[in-house]
This record gives C-alpha cells, sequence and structure tokens, in this order.
C-alpha cells in the first residue's frame, strides 16, 4: 500500500488497532482459466475515500486522527488494564 497511513486516538492512546470503513473504485483484470478458475493479475485504485475510523479500544471515532511516521515514534503506546484484562 503506497499511501498507508496510521492512526492514533487521543482519547485513549491506542496506535494499532482501528475499524476503518473506507470506500474503493477499482480497475482489476480479470483471467479466467478454462476451467473456470479466477486469478486477479492486476488491480489499480482509480478511487479512495475514507469514511470513517473506530478505536477498537474505546469505541470512539471523534478522537482518531491520522499520525506521520515521526509523530508515531514520539510516545509509546499503553493500553488502560481493567480488572481481569488478560495482557497476552
Amino acid at each position: 500500500m503506497p499511501n498507508q497511513v496510521r492512526y492514533r486516538c487521543n482519547a485513549c492512546g491506542n496506535l494499532t488497532r482501528f475499524d476503518v470503513i473506507e470506500e474503493r473504485k477499482t480497475r482489476s483484470f480479470y483471467h479466467y482459466t478454462l476451467g473456470g478458475e479466477l486469478t486477479i493479475e492486476q488491480s489499480e485504485d482509480l478511487e479512495h475515500r475514507v469514511e470513517q475510523v473506530i478505536c477498537r479500544w474505546c469505541q470512539t471515532g471523534k478522537s482518531v486522527i491520522p499520525v506521520t511516521p515521526d509523530e508515531d515514534l514520539q510516545g509509546t503506546e499503553t493500553r488502560p488494564t481493567t480488572a481481569g484484562d488478560d495482557a497476552t
């Protein structure tokens, strides 16, 4: 993915787990064998739009922001723990 974006939740500090809802319009080259098996040999994004990003830890989308690689390295991610939370 050439335009890969990282996200951070400013509400809880999450840097790794997000639900991303996106819309894509693609052009693809479909190659079928004589037996009917499909191989997609080329795929090109014509349009791409991120509709919503939701934090998996605190379930909010209002505090999620895109971050640059430099910003990503400035802090360390810590997950809030709760009683009975499995650290593995």
